[in-house]
């Protein structure tokens, strides 16, 4: 009998299909992994961001341009992973 917790599309994987879904799923955590750090370094980095906002030169901010870049790059992999993880996982119920 089929596992009726899973979508329907992955009720009748052969072993080939299911190594490709998990190793899409593990590549999605790993991906969401990074952005969770990556969060955390643009955390960190808004304390030199703020002060850099007030006493760089105008044109001449690398502290706040970091900080924007390691936050695009946290929403970005967090987007990507979450999109390669979706589906039902073994541990879900």
């Amino acid at each position: 009998m089929a596992n009726m917790l899973l979508p329907i599309e992955e009720r009748n994987l052969t072993p080939d299909q299911v190594e490709e879904l998990d190793r899409r799923r593990h590549i999605g955590l790993v991906l969401q992994t990074i952005a969770g750090q990556f969060l955390i370094v643009s955390v960190l980095l808004t304390v030199w961001a703020g002060q850099d906002l007030v006493l760089s030169p105008w044109p001449w901010k690398p502290m706040v341009y970091y900080c924007a870049l390691a936050f695009f790059v946290a929403v970005v992999c967090g987007l990507i992973g979450k999109s390669l993880r979706r589906g039902c996982t073994e541990f879900s119920n």
